[in-house]
């Protein structure tokens, strides 16, 4: 028996069943949580972001867009970081010079090879992500852990979902 909680859902205001009822009041309670720990851990970034999700939840007929964030937020976070990677190229600060610079030491022969890694790791990861979608449970806890704890950046997921892939990929002979 529902207790009489109402939603909008697809433009109307509907009763729910107890089920959604539960669902809804879950998301809310673990949307306030993470945006307590991330005001207690000084995590403005995680803060903020959760900020934006709860106020779009409190929006009717918001469902599409959260939907659309969900599938293809990370694509435009990794625009927005390219751009901000490329401003130092546009301005001037960074030339052909510092690329050549940067083969000159074993500490630049690093860091391309961590940045093709990484690359490479983030394209397996967003395929596992959209292949084993209960994967991206423990990603975000993993990642919200480091983030408030560890004092690290929201980066992690996908490329803690490219790790994990790599690392199923080689466990893959044992499990089965």
């Amino acid at each position: 028996m529902s207790s009489g909680f109402f939603c909008w859902e697809y433009g109307k205001l509907s009763k729910l069943n107890k089920r959604t009822e539960v669902f809804i009041l879950e998301s809310w309670l673990f949307l306030l949580i993470i945006l307590a720990v991330s005001y207690f851990g000084k995590n403005q970034s995680l803060l903020i972001a959760t900020g934006v999700v709860l106020a779009l939840k409190l929006i009717p007929n918001t469902a599409k867009l959260l939907n659309t964030i969900q599938a293809k937020g990370i694509n435009w976070g990794v625009t927005v970081i390219s751009v901000a990677i490329l401003v130092p190229i546009a301005t001037g600060q960074i030339g052909f010079r510092d690329l050549l610079n940067a083969f000159k030491s074993p500490v630049g022969y690093v860091a391309v090879t961590c940045g093709v890694l990484v690359a490479v790791l983030s394209a397996k990861g967003v395929g596992l992500l959209s292949q084993s979608p209960e994967i991206t449970v423990a990603l975000v806890f993993g990642t919200i852990m480091g983030v408030v704890l560890l004092r690290g950046i929201a980066a992690g997921p996908v490329i803690a979902s490219g790790m994990t892939y790599v690392i199923l990929q080689l466990l893959q002979p044992i499990l089965k």
